[in-house]
């Protein structure tokens, strides 16, 4: 069980995370699943890629259960909780990183019933065909391609639209934090598009705006007051977050938000702060 544990806890974990949105719950899962597997029958384990995927996909289906009715009083918008991605390839990081899904991605999930979810990540993240798919789920291929269909459409995602959003560059986070810096307006005005929106979750223990702030005229003044508020008194960093570039703001050592760049055609279009403490303990610094 040790070696199976060493193989395939990078890849459960990963599903585990993009079911929930939640690291604690991402690790628990994992952590559940290899306890009970050890009383688990020989002939199960003879496909153990597939028995444990079962194990966590059912485990975190139970899970979003109560989760959806917690996040149903949660104050302001809830964002997933961000997770650390080293630079450092090992075999373990790279799966990961290989595996997860933007972001922004994560965000839309929410979108999603349950069994949406499950059939969207197995097929996007873990790259999963659809027999296995319907094996894993207890269901007819032709229904899980309908789930998939469905889960796209509430997503915003054509068929033919590929699903890895597009992420910022160092060097456009660069010239972005620029701009603020320099409180150039009509610059900042030009790196948004005309849609954009910016998210901010801090669960009601932290200040943060309970309904996404709309218009490129209200976001490019939030985001400068924001940074002319906080600007000497906190430092803004970039660091590996998701697989992806994301701007982390700190006040000495401790993380106070992360935030998270979603583009269109080069202009930001989403923008994702996660403020929540509770949220930030895996992005803190280590020393």
């Amino acid at each position: 069980m040790e070696e199976l544990y060493a193989q395939y806890r990078a890849l459960l974990f990963t599903l585990a995370y993009q079911l929930t949105g939640s690291v604690a719950d991402a690790e628990d899962a994992v952590q559940d699943v290899f306890f009970k597997s050890f009383d688990a029958h020989p002939e199960r384990l003879e496909k153990p890629k597939a028995y444990l995927c079962k194990m966590v996909t059912n485990h975190c289906l139970n899970q979003q259960k109560s989760a959806r009715k917690k996040r149903e009083v949660y104050v302001g918008p809830w964002l997933p909780e961000p997770i650390r991605t080293p630079e450092a390839d090992t075999l373990e990081t790279t799966v990961v990183r290989r595996d997860l899904l933007s972001y922004a991605m994560l965000v839309l999930l929410e979108r999603l019933t349950p069994t949406e979810r499950t059939v969207f990540v197995l097929r996007e993240a873990l790259g999963f065909d659809y027999p296995e798919i319907a094996e894993l789920l207890g269901k007819q291929e032709a229904n899980c391609r309908k789930l998939m269909s469905r889960a796209r459409s509430k997503m915003g995602i054509s068929e033919a639209e590929p699903v890895r959003a597009e992420a910022a560059e160092m060097e456009w986070i660069s010239r972005f934090l620029e701009s603020l810096e320099q409180g150039n307006v009509d610059h900042v005005m030009s790196l948004l598009t005309e849609d954009v929106m910016f998210f901010a979750d801090g669960g009601g223990k932290v200040l943060a705006f309970k309904r996404p702030v709309q218009t490129r005229d209200h976001v490019a003044q939030v985001l400068l007051d924001g940074f002319q508020s906080v600007q000497g008194n906190f430092s803004f960093e970039t660091a590996p977050l998701n697989g992806e570039t994301s701007i982390v703001i700190r006040s000495g050592n401790e993380t106070v938000a992360a935030l998270f760049i979603q583009l269109r055609r080069g202009k930001l279009a989403r923008m994702y702060a996660v403020r929540n403490p509770d949220k930030l303990a895996r992005v803190q610094v280590v020393e």
